[in-house]
């Protein structure tokens, strides 16, 4: 049944993303995929191509999965433009992007980057699709205010300002709580936003 393939492909994929959290690169094989997975090796070929296109898609699914859970954060906010921007920013220190595992998970693949260039391109297209969602979040904000170089800037350091507070979240949850980096990031937000606004009005 089909419905069983795709069960059987995602637990390969859901197995090398734990494999790669807990191992890293050099420790994650097929052996290892498949054993945490709990099928045969063989099973792996049937579905991929090898190892490599499996952790391809699997770097894939990851990105669905952050985009997904931004995607129903804004859907989920009030109308009002700057309300959605600020859901999208704060959404990435929430469950399920704020998380331990997927940290480290993702450190495995930026490992991969310099290296692979499947990953590599991957990885372009994961960050441009990112920035385009927070530039047309910026553009309902701003409106025709505000020229669309700068919204291309400003999205660059939305997106760069959102990766340093999750990573230092990620990396230690002493130095401030998840609350404070969402309430940073929406103060920080606000002053780019109505500055930017208040140079295009000059």
């Amino acid at each position: 049944m089909r419905e069983d393939a795709d069960y059987r492909r995602q637990s390969l994929i859901d197995a090398a993303a734990q494999c790669l959290a807990e191992k890293g690169v050099a420790g994650t094989s097929v052996r290892a995929i498949c054993a945490r997975a709990g099928v045969s090796a063989g099973l792996l070929t049937h579905y991929f191509s090898g190892i490599d296109e499996l952790i391809r898609e699997t770097y894939r699914d990851l990105d669905r999965r952050v985009s997904d859970a931004l995607d129903a954060a804004v859907a989920a906010a009030d109308e009002d433009p700057r309300a959605k921007l600020g859901a999208y920013v704060t959404a990435n220190f929430e469950p399920p992007i704020l998380d331990p595992e997927l940290l480290a998970t993702w450190i495995a693949f930026w490992s991969l980057i310099r290296t692979e260039p499947a990953i590599a391109a991957d990885h372009r297209n994961s960050y441009a699709g990112y920035r385009r969602g927070i530039e047309r979040l910026l553009a309902e904000c701003w409106g025709d205010a505000v020229p669309e170089d700068d919204i291309r800037m400003s999205a660059v350091a939305i997106t760069a300002m959102i990766d340093g507070l999750w990573l230092e979240l990620s990396l230690d949850d002493s130095a401030f709580t998840p609350g404070e980096a969402s309430a940073m990031a929406i103060k920080w937000l606000d002053s780019v936003l109505d500055r930017s606004a208040e140079e295009a009005a000059e």
